[in-house]
């Protein structure tokens, strides 16, 4: 029974996708950014309920912008996750763009890509991001840098909070978690990490039983004088707490 639930999500779930391939081709270019913003969270949304997964929400969401949120990651879930409780644009890897189908939908969802190895292209996506914070937009990073396991936190990299130490913006640390819904235990079935494959991450994930996805918000704050090295430890702090609250 469990592998005949997770071949009918599976293939919902291919249906979602090829209709949002077919929304992002043909109506996205009709679409003001506020629409495609809205489309790209409802749709968020409905992913996670044909994975299994159900959405809770703690703290308050950014209402608008400019803010930079901060979040500890965990699985390939964790973008959809924090666009169905908000949209927002995230910042990732130049590869993902490439990448069959999932490429062109981030692109639509407003990535910003970044070559990590060059030194002179982070210095073009933190100018980047500095802008749009300046024009009043919404972005994600994951400063760890990649996936943790779930159980402890990886160091966080200050280099991508220079954007809104230039624009003195305000960032709202976020924490994730996963969890069974039935007992509140950690759920680490969409873990993607070390030599997991993401078919075997997601396999796991559409295999298991019904996962509560926690999007914990803590409270905005500015640089206060804070070099980005001391702020982002003390944000590693702060998410800690709110993946763990």
């Amino acid at each position: 029974m469990k592998q005949l639930r997770a071949v009918w999500r599976l293939l919902r779930l291919v249906g979602h996708i090829a209709h949002g391939l077919w929304v992002v081709a043909l109506r996205f270019p009709t679409l003001s950014p506020d629409q495609q913003h809205a489309r790209v969270q409802v749709w968020s949304q409905q992913l996670l309920a044909l994975a299994g997964v159900h959405l809770r929400v703690v703290g308050q969401p950014p209402l608008t912008g400019p803010v930079m949120l901060v979040a500890n990651h965990i699985s390939w879930l964790d973008i959809p996750v924090m666009h169905a409780a908000r949209h927002c644009r995230f910042v990732s890897k130049s590869d993902v763009k490439g990448w069959p189908l999932i490429g062109t939908l981030a692109t639509a969802a407003g990535t910003l890509y970044i070559e990590r190895s060059s030194r002179r292209d982070a210095l073009r996506m933190v100018r980047s991001m500095q802008e749009a914070l300046e024009r009043g937009e919404v972005l994600a990073v994951f400063p760890e840098g990649t996936t943790g396991d779930g159980r402890a936190m990886l160091p966080f990299h200050a280099n991508l909070l220079q954007a809104a130490v230039a624009a003195q913006s305000p960032v709202q640390p976020v924490g994730l978690r996963f969890a069974d819904r039935a007992t509140g235990a950690t759920s680490f079935a969409p873990s993607y990490i070390g030599d997991e494959t993401l078919v075997g991450s997601i396999w796991r994930t559409l295999c298991a039983p019904p996962i509560e996805a926690v999007v914990h918000y803590g409270p905005a704050e500015l640089p206060a004088g804070r070099d980005r090295r001391a702020w982002a430890e003390h944000l590693h702090t702060t998410v800690d707490q709110l993946r763990r609250g």
